[in-house]
């Protein structure tokens, strides 16, 4: 099997400004990352390749042994860009500069580092497993539900639940989960499909068994330093 493991990291984050190198724990944020992915690389070889358009972030991810001549183009590198298209363009140049065709993508996201080895590992086998899969995305369970206490707005103005259901208490309703953007892994014939979303109609989820979310605002941030700097966490990143 060929995988490529992609960490797509732009310089722009008006949430958090400089937010993939900013210092979590003792260590820029894309540590984690580029940690998790050589790790993994050890038990399925793998390549490792990265998406930047800003030369700071590819000098600190060179600190941590990961090299690159790639640079994402502008287009790409906006608030606006997607992130599937961002995967493919980064794909598309490690085939063609290694002269190969790779089976599985795994993208690490940047913003998501509470994943350990084992979640990778056993999402990857899971995957590899369902031979009719395309893709499988990380999770957890969802703290609210759409069929009992999520409302959205209606065409004449009022609200109503997200979905219909007749159900009188939350553990009665069906199971949902918080996608936690930790990882996703690719079939290749995911992108030959064109998606653009990390959704498809043959999508798999991987339920992590201990606590992720991914940073959107300064308080991310700070909340996630505070359980690494305490020992709160029950799992090694």
């Amino acid at each position: 099997m060929r995988i490529l493991i992609t960490l797509c990291a732009r310089g722009g984050s008006k949430g958090i400004p400089g937010k993939n190198i900013r210092s979590l724990g003792g260590k820029p944020l894309i540590g984690y990352s580029i940690k998790h992915a050589k790790e993994f690389s050890k038990i399925q070889k793998s390549d490792i390749a990265l998406s930047t358009d800003n030369n700071e972030i590819k000098s600190i991810a060179e600190d941590f042994g990961l090299y690159t001549k790639y640079l994402r183009p502008q287009n790409l590198a906006t608030d606006n860009a997607g992130k599937i298209d961002t995967i493919l363009h980064l794909l598309e140049y490690e085939e063609k500069t290694r002269n190969i065709t790779y089976d599985y993508v795994i993208d690490l996201d940047i913003s998501s580092p509470f994943r350990c080895l084992d979640d990778i590992n056993k999402a990857f086998l899971q995957i590899v497993s369902e031979k009719d899969a395309l893709n499988i995305f990380s999770v957890n369970k969802a703290n609210r539900n759409p069929y009992f206490n999520m409302v959205e707005q209606q065409s004449n103005g009022y609200f109503s639940l997200v979905k219909n259901g007749n159900f009188l208490t939350r553990q009665s309703a069906p199971k949902v989960y918080d996608m936690n953007a930790s990882f996703y892994i690719f079939r290749r014939s995911f992108f030959d499909k064109k998606y653009n979303s990390t959704i498809s109609e043959k999508s798999l989820i991987y339920e992590m068994p201990h606590i992720c979310f991914d940073l959107d605002h300064n308080l991310d941030f700070e909340f996630m330093e505070f359980l690494i700097d305490t020992n709160k966490l029950d799992f090694t990143i």
